[in-house]
């Protein structure tokens, strides 16, 4: 079907660069034309500092850059002149899976090249439920590129139940193209590698998908295509449950087709810093000798002790990766200094990669939205905890601003909860939008 011609001029235009500007932040740099030369770079990605081998890749160039967007920005929206930062403190979000040596980059960033006169680093869990009001919740902020569960409760983030997932907001647009293709997408020079075909891409998305299973059947729809320089068009096509079923392949992420890449992030210990005097590295390799030798004993006695691992690492095994880092830790030192004998050494040895193992087949997963939230509460620590986090679900991030999207996350969850919890579980409050 050809399209209807709207206007000769579409009304946009590209980024004017005739000055040839040092950099463009924003959506000047997302309507820059390709024929410019310029370099885009996207100093984050999943969630965390995007460190890649291409050019703007290194962490010196990442960190250039977040400084160049957030100057930017306060000089611009804020309207604070540089120089007076310095009678400013900033508070900076980090993600609930961090990595320390990041955050700590990012810290000297703030402080000495841009010039706050403090800092305080928090979470992103524990700040929205600050915002929202909310003593305990389970947090899911679904995101563009990732998607992070985590349990808080009075203001404390359970480190055991923190996850992120390899997917977002995009990856659902990508879905919805491929679904749009397969009903007869009439767009046909849509390429996912242009930057004005994935900002359509998602806002035929955003107006489009719902998950409210009682829409069904073949409705027809229109969109406009207003790129710069080009005329302005009119599409007429037709959608029926692709609209439904793209924003679902957030439960059923398999769907997306990731590959190449950890699916699921659990939270490990930090690898340790030689800068920081209380650093927990530091702090045992200073220990005294019985003191290795009674922890080394423990240990030795727990790593004994065989933990069933069930599909989604359940039960006992919640705080899987924080014995399963001290164990490495105390293996290390207590085999150089002769503390173990040869047939325990090598028991401990077995147990720690048997976990390892279990660790890695679990990040290798793709875990559903739903089943996500389910293993996140089961890792609190008791039930009480499990309760009020069944009984308290907050959804942020622009990722699942769906039609609906309450309902059916809170239908998936009612029904896939242990029969024990349901019981006594009055409501499963899911919050998606604040009133």
């Amino acid at each position: 079907m050809r399209p209807a011609i709207l206007d000769h001029c579409s009304g946009n235009k590209w980024t004017n660069t005739s000055h040839h500007p040092e950099y463009l932040v924003g959506e000047e740099a997302l309507y820059v034309n390709p024929l410019d030369c310029y370099n885009i770079h996207w100093p984050i990605r999943r969630g965390q500092l995007n460190i890649h081998p291409g050019p703007g890749g290194s962490l010196t160039a990442v960190l250039a850059d977040i400084e160049v967007i957030w100057s930017h920005a306060i000089q611009k929206y804020l309207e604070i002149p540089l120089k007076d930062l310095k009678y400013y403190r900033c508070i900076l979000l980090i993600p609930d899976i961090y990595n320390k040596q990041h955050v700590k980059e990012l810290v000297n960033m703030i402080l000495m090249k841009m010039g706050f006169s403090g800092i305080v680093v928090h979470q992103e869990s524990v700040c929205a439920t600050y915002g929202s009001g909310l003593s305990s919740t389970c947090i899911v902020d679904v995101g563009d590129q990732k998607t992070s569960v985590c349990c808080v409760e009075d203001g404390v983030s359970h480190r055991n139940t923190r996850l992120c997932l390899a997917y977002g907001g995009s990856d659902v647009s990508r879905c919805f193209y491929w679904l749009m293709q397969r009903a007869g997408f009439p767009y046909r020079e849509c390429q996912l590698t242009n930057k004005m075909d994935c900002l359509l891409l998602q806002h035929l998305k955003e107006t489009f998908c719902h998950l409210d299973q009682d829409i069904s059947g073949l409705q027809d729809h229109e969109f406009q295509i207003r790129h710069p320089d080009s005329p302005a068009l009119l599409y007429q096509f037709r959608l029926g449950d692709e609209k439904l079923q793209a924003p679902m392949a957030l439960f059923y992420p398999a769907t997306f087709g990731i590959v190449g890449q950890k699916m699921t992030t659990l939270q490990h210990r930090s690898q340790g810093d030689p800068e920081d005097p209380h650093d927990e590295h530091y702090l045992l390799a200073t220990q005294s000798k019985q003191e290795q030798s009674a922890k080394a004993t423990a240990d030795r006695k727990s790593a004994s002790k065989p933990i069933g691992f069930e599909g989604d690492l359940r039960g006992q095994s919640s705080d899987l990766p924080e014995r399963l880092h001290s164990q490495e830790v105390d293996l290390g030192s207590s085999q150089g200094d002769g503390l173990m004998a040869g047939n325990d050494s090598e028991e401990a040895l077995t147990a720690l990669m048997s976990r390892k193992t279990a660790i890695s087949l679990f990040e290798g997963k793709a875990l559903g939205l739903d089943k996500a939230i389910l293993h996140s509460i089961d890792c609190c620590s008791s039930d009480d905890t499990k309760k009020k986090m069944y009984s308290s679900i907050l959804v942020v991030g622009g990722g699942l601003m769906f039609h609906k999207a309450q309902e059916f996350l809170q239908h998936r969850i009612l029904n896939k909860m242990p029969p024990s919890f349901r019981r006594i579980i009055e409501n499963v409050d899911v919050i998606t939008r604040l009133r």
